[in-house]
């Protein structure tokens, strides 16, 4: 990308967009477009097509999504699965018939089979079904990362997806009822700090691992592949290093100070038992993640603690 192309950033008031927008107006590129969601519905064709046909940007960042936590997702399959897709089909179609250089979806390593070896690999994507407690949502962001790949077979647009593992940081969602686990746990041992509390509930059996990258760092690697990868098929975006919901409860527990007892309750669902992904290839390509997890939870948390207290 050079520097006086316009670039458009989808979903730029959110967690990973906002990320993507500062590291793009840190690195110098001046000819940014954005739109908030009241003046751009992504998920109406009429008013997408006419935004690229008025803007005509020359490269897309597609971060915008209906996103939350498996609450959420079990409750509203419905609207997980239609805006996510309605975000796909408008966004992609009107970046081809506007001629864009390059776009630059975003999937999601829940999208992933249930049943796939651990690191889960590229070729795995669509060799089983998604973990059923945000299926409506995965189906929704695969077919996204497909819509890309149709688009440069049969056109020779240059679409590209990454898969990313969770990612958390400044902008997460902090609402109780639909956030992540990170957010969630950070939330929960803030409140129990301040209130003195002997002990704070974590869902599931706390066995599960999980993957996670700080979301500065998840918009480096977007920025890289936008300007490092052509291939074809899609690619994941980790960082190689996992750890139990348990050990990641105590991590954030250590970055709130509260001292407390951590009590899971093994009722409550685990959701998938793994979710590592192998990003050999991102890193075969020369990146590599800037954050370690203690820093990144310590770096959100200073931003909660300016945001919301």
């Amino acid at each position: 990308m050079e520097y006086t192309d316009k670039i458009y950033v989808a979903g730029h008031t959110g967690m990973v967009g906002s990320a993507i927008l500062r590291l793009l107006k840190g690195r110098g590129y001046k000819n940014i477009v954005v739109r908030p969601h009241g003046g751009l519905d992504l998920t109406r064709q009429g008013e997408v097509e006419d935004f690229f046909q008025e803007e005509k940007p020359d490269y897309v960042f597609v971060a915008a999504a209906k996103v939350g936590g498996i609450r959420a997702n079990s409750s509203y399959p419905v609207e997980f699965a239609l805006d996510n897709m309605y975000i796909a089909c408008n966004v992609l179609k009107a970046a081809h018939e506007s001629r864009v250089k390059k776009l630059l979806y975003l999937g999601s390593a829940c999208c992933y089979p249930n049943t796939a070896s651990i690191p889960v690999k590229e070729g795995d994507l669509l060799n089983g079904s998604p973990e059923k407690t945000n299926e409506a949502y995965a189906l929704a962001k695969n077919f996204g990362v497909s819509l890309c790949g149709y688009y440069r077979k049969e056109y020779g647009d240059d679409f590209i997806a990454a898969v990313p593992v969770n990612c958390y940081g400044e902008n997460d969602c902090m609402d109780p009822l639909n956030s992540h686990v990170i957010p969630s746990l950070m939330q929960k041992y803030h409140r129990a700090k301040m209130e003195k509390l002997p002990g704070v509930e974590l869902w599931g059996s706390g066995k599960p691992l999980r993957e996670f990258i700080y979301v500065d760092d998840l918009a480096d690697a977007c920025l890289f592949l936008m300007e490092h990868y052509f291939g074809e098929g899609h690619i994941n975006v980790g960082t190689g290093m996992e750890l139990s919901i348990l050990q990641l409860a105590g991590l954030i527990s250590e970055v709130v100070g509260y001292t407390g007892k951590i009590l899971c309750d093994p009722s409550k669902p685990d959701g998938k038992r793994s979710n590592a992904l192998d990003s050999s290839r991102l890193f075969g390509l020369g990146w590599k993640p800037g954050y370690t997890m203690q820093r990144g939870l310590e770096k959100m948390y200073q931003w909660y603690l300016g945001q919301h207290l």
